[in-house]
């Protein structure tokens, strides 16, 4: 059973100035320029909480924290409260909606078969947001969560409340439009309780943070620290059904370094794909990844030619894959192109990010930097839908690294919650 509580929101004032001029990228998307860009922007932007520029950053975030809200720059409500948030965007020339619940999420170890995870994780992020958990005892950033509503009720009770007065609406860097309603009625509270009550939800985005928020849980109840009730052994989430159409998972491209379409790399891969030239081109690479879902196929580009990939439908083929792909999952193209293109074709060896690999978001991108001699071949994939994503999680199934990319992201600074101590819920 997920449970989830209201919880007494800490957000930004009036005081604080423009809320575009206050949120933020989640901290692992921010890098040294956004940061510098994020600081600039106002005193109170949510970057000098979440990655502050200053050596002692997690004493800085704290510090800060203690001193606006002493200030009145940010607020503690004296109320507990669901939130529901909306991000408008643009993809494709269509305006698209996600809808979500902001709640306090009980946690859970995956071994529980409540929450589960649909990727690895490494341990230095996960040090680094458990010191941050220790020191400022609060939940600064959400954990994006998905889980099965066949029946449309939550997302008819999300467009119920979408029909009051919001509470924040403003528009992030990027042009996504953020509106948060907030629920107290308590009425509303049980009823959306009991909706959620007999999922089981899968991590989006966030696994670092959910797993050293376990962690800090853990460490709280090794020092005696045992109410049921206590903020820490809960996190702020997002949480969205996998239903909804505006829940949208985008490609993660691949582009290796001092690797070329030679000869012998193509006579490499026909022994696995169907080959076929394709005009070097976005738009010709986009419209035959899109003209092949579901086929196991991908493009090729090192700047000169494109080449399309389908993987051969043959027995001896699928059989070799059984044998040789990982057991993560069998069913997905990074897997594939991962397992059988890089270590069978190319024999890459270990890929470390930004030495020898680059991930893109966008094919224009991805071009782009094969052109400008960044990488020197770019492999093009289609996305994993989300539904896919949900099925193979509770399956015990994890993905490679880079393998979804939920979009938008979330923003980080709409609400925080305080998970001190005392804190009850």
């Amino acid at each position: 059973m997920v449970d989830i509580r209201p919880f007494r929101a800490i957000t930004y004032t009036p005081k604080a100035g423009d809320p575009a001029n206050l949120i933020t990228q989640p901290y692992d998307k921010i890098d040294v320029s956004m940061q510098k860009q994020y600081y600039a922007m106002s005193p109170y932007n949510y970057c000098r909480l979440i990655l502050p520029l200053e050596e002692d950053k997690y004493n800085i975030a704290n510090q800060r924290i203690s001193q606006w809200l002493k200030e009145g720059i940010m607020v503690k409500e004296s109320q507990p409260a669901f939130f529901i948030s909306r991000q408008e965007f643009s993809l494709d020339g269509k305006r698209i909606a996600r809808y979500g619940i902001i709640a306090a999420v009980k946690l859970h170890p995956y071994s529980e078969n409540i929450v589960f995870p649909h990727e690895a994780t490494f341990k230095a992020p996960k040090a680094d947001r458990l010191n941050m958990l220790r020191t400022v005892q609060k939940d600064l950033e959400p954990v994006f969560l998905m889980y099965q509503d066949p029946e449309e009720k939550t997302l008819a009770y999300m467009a119920e409340v979408a029909e009051t007065k919001p509470v924040i609406e403003t528009t992030d860097s990027l042009g996504v439009k953020h509106t948060v309603w907030k629920v107290s009625d308590i009425e509303k509270i049980r009823r959306l309780q009991a909706l959620l009550a007999p999922k089981v939800v899968v991590i989006n985005d966030g696994h670092h943070r959910y797993e050293s928020a376990v962690a800090y849980r853990d460490e709280m109840r090794s020092k005696g620290n045992m109410d049921a009730n206590a903020a820490f052994n809960f996190y702020m989430c997002y949480i969205v059904p996998v239903q909804q159409k505006g829940l949208i998972v985008l490609p993660t491209h691949r582009l290796l370094k001092n690797y070329k379409l030679t000869t012998e790399v193509l006579a490499g891969l026909s022994c696995y794909f169907e080959i076929c030239e394709i005009k070097p081109k976005v738009d010709a690479i986009e419209a035959f990844l899109k003209s092949h879902i579901g086929e196991h196929a991908f493009c090729v580009y090192d700047g000169l030619k494109a080449c399309g990939l389908t993987l051969k439908h043959d027995k001896t083929i699928y059989e070799y894959i059984d044998a040789t792909v990982s057991k993560e999952t069998k069913i997905f193209d990074v897997v594939i192109l991962r397992d059988v293109v890089f270590k069978q074709v190319l024999k890459t060896g270990a890929l470390t990010i930004d030495e020898n690999i680059l991930y893109e978001r966008w094919t224009k991108d991805a071009v782009a930097k094969v052109d400008r001699g960044e990488a020197s071949i770019a492999f093009l994939v289609n996305p994993i839908p989300a539904k896919t994503v949900a099925e193979v999680a509770i399956k015990h199934q994890v993905l490679p690294e880079k393998s979804t990319d939920f979009y938008p992201k979330l923003v980080s600074g709409l609400v925080l919650m305080d998970i001190s101590v005392d804190e009850k819920l």
